[in-house]
């Protein structure tokens, strides 16, 4: 594995260049000699004075998560930038704020508002100069499984394979944080890994094509890949919780926009609801649309009271975000003031905490609102596709 480090260096160098627009020019030049904007986090300092919806929430709902992050943000080098720009500050910076963050059990909410106004500045955040932003929700989802395979239950859940290698670029280089590679080591070079459909036909080596668990319905299991955490329930009436614990390397692709191109949903009604109906009630052609999105995510078995996001904490229901950690840090609050999917209901105002990311949150000013478990939560997370602001809430001892 002597050569794996300089093979390394090359994706770092070549990710460096492509993310660059990050902290340096947002507009550069195409192959064509064309002009294509590239999405840049800027923000621009308020107050919670002028932040008039900000007293539409309780904020007190968003302490358990926050204490849950801090847990992680404690444990590492004081000294180490939290995220691409200065106004985020240090860890140190956060790791004063944990010591200081209030008992979420027994704090009302003029607490914790009173805390989050001592040691926090709200910035409107802009992708370039555009502050709306696209706001999407996912939930945790039931499935229905069998410790073995059966004929009713014949749908791998797979564990992650020992030799998929999955590489963090950001513990490398601090501008490239949020960027991932993954693959298979071979000869001393790391190799792309199997796709989607190569794993489904059963490609990967045997000794690494290892079920967790097995499934009643491939469309359930390719939703479960994309929530990232779910629930299993088994003949005896028992539950398994999973969660996500690796992915093969390979790029995300909605098959929403897949379905749309094939004129089988349009633009006014794709949504999660739409695509599995369409999904089941298509099986053959269902699953080459599947296999359009060639990522493949590995699970585990999880012993927790909840799904576990990207930070490695238990997500909270309607108060985690998963967002762009190219962008955001993990552990951060902002408040998002956004379209609500129930049509007519007032808009989503609510103070959550990054924790969480996905194949599909690409962008400065872009969430993905964990719902929860259970039919509402499927309900919710299904419909939203809204429109709004967020402010991101930054330490004042570093302004």
């Amino acid at each position: 594995m002597s050569n794996f480090p300089r093979l390394l260096f090359k994706y770092l160098v070549l990710l460096f260049v492509v993310s660059s627009g990050v902290s340096g020019c947002a507009i550069p030049p195409t192959d064509q000699g064309k002009e294509v904007a590239v999405s840049e986090l800027k923000l621009s300092r308020s107050s919670f004075e002028k932040l008039d919806v900000w007293n539409d929430d309780l904020v007190n709902g968003a302490l358990l998560p926050l204490q849950r992050s801090c847990e992680k943000i404690m444990k590492v080098d004081p000294q180490k930038s939290f995220g691409i720009l200065p106004e985020m500050g240090r860890y140190s910076d956060w790791q004063e704020i944990c010591r200081h963050t209030p008992d979420w059990e027994f704090s009302t909410d003029e607490e914790a508002r009173s805390f989050f106004e001592a040691y926090f500045v709200p910035y409107t955040m802009s992708d370039n100069d555009d502050p709306e932003g696209l706001f999407t929700g996912y939930y945790e989802p039931t499935l229905y499984g069998s410790l073995i395979e059966t004929t009713g239950y014949n749908i791998p859940l797979r564990t992650r394979p020992q030799d998929l290698v999955m590489v963090n670029l950001g513990e490398f280089r601090d501008e490239l944080k949020g960027q991932r590679i993954a693959g298979r080591v071979r000869d001393g070079q790391l190799k792309p890994y199997e796709d989607r459909a190569d794993i489904e036909d059963g490609k990967l080596p045997s000794d690494a094509d290892v079920p967790l668990l097995w499934v009643n319905s491939a469309v359930d299991a390719f939703f479960l890949q994309i929530q990232g955490s779910g629930v299993v329930m088994l003949p005896d009436g028992s539950a398994v919780r999973v969660g996500y614990d690796g992915q093969n390397g390979h790029v995300y692709t909605a098959i929403g926009k897949e379905l749309i191109n094939r004129g089988a949903l349009t633009k006014e009604n794709v949504s999660m609801q739409a695509i599995r109906q369409w999904l089941k009630a298509h099986p053959q052609e269902g699953r080459d649309v599947m296999r359009t999105n060639k990522s493949y995510v590995f699970f585990r078995q999880l012993e927790t009271d909840g799904p576990v996001g990207a930070q490695g904490v238990v997500l909270t229901a309607e108060r985690s975000l998963a967002i762009d950690p190219v962008f955001i840090p993990y552990g951060v609050p902002i408040f998002i003031d956004v379209e609500n999917p129930e049509a007519g209901a007032g808009n989503i105002r609510s103070l959550v905490i990054t924790q969480d990311t996905g194949g599909a949150i690409k962008g400065p000013v872009r969430g993905d609102l964990f719902w929860g478990y259970g039919d509402q939560a499927a309900h919710m997370a299904g419909l939203m596709k809204s429109k709004g602001q967020a402010w991101i809430l930054l330490p004042r001892a570093v302004q």
